[in-house]
């Protein structure tokens, strides 16, 4: 396939992944308390990061793609060492839940350990689609 039509595959897969990704959040968030849900909400942030970095970019590498998740989920964590997701969180119930309030050094190994799954999945998928391609595929031999 040439062009976007083929990216359209990762695209919905990615979109089914972002989606089972919060869900699975939300899960933990009300099905379990204390260390155990904060580290996997912390991990399942940057496996939607991944998924979403996906559905924009749907031919990037899959390492690509989780490093791009974990710089971003980094990214986020220091910056709240300047208060300011703090200060939003104030006056928004969305802030918190995208930019955190307080930096929590931990949450780094735990947005690795979401970046390694997120790129495990993504590279599993990317093989699945690669053998599904070359099994389609005929070849005609004279006779």
């Amino acid at each position: 396939m040439t062009g976007s039509a083929g990216t359209l595959p990762t695209r919905l897969a990615a979109g089914a992944a972002a989606a089972l990704t919060v869900a699975a959040g939300l899960g933990a968030r009300s099905a379990a308390t204390g260390a155990w849900a904060t580290y996997a909400g912390d991990a399942l942030y940057t496996v939607l990061v991944v998924a979403l970095v996906v559905l924009v970019a749907p031919r990037l590498r899959p390492v690509a793609a989780a490093g791009a998740a974990l710089a971003f989920s980094c990214a986020v964590e220091l910056f709240q060492l300047t208060g300011v997701p703090a200060g939003l969180a104030a006056h928004s119930r969305l802030a918190p839940l995208v930019l955190g309030t307080s930096f929590h050094a931990p949450d780094l190994l735990w947005y690795a350990i979401g970046a390694a799954a997120g790129w495990a999945v993504h590279a599993a998928c990317r093989r699945a689609r690669g053998r599904e391609g070359r099994g389609r595929r005929t070849t005609t031999t004279a006779v």
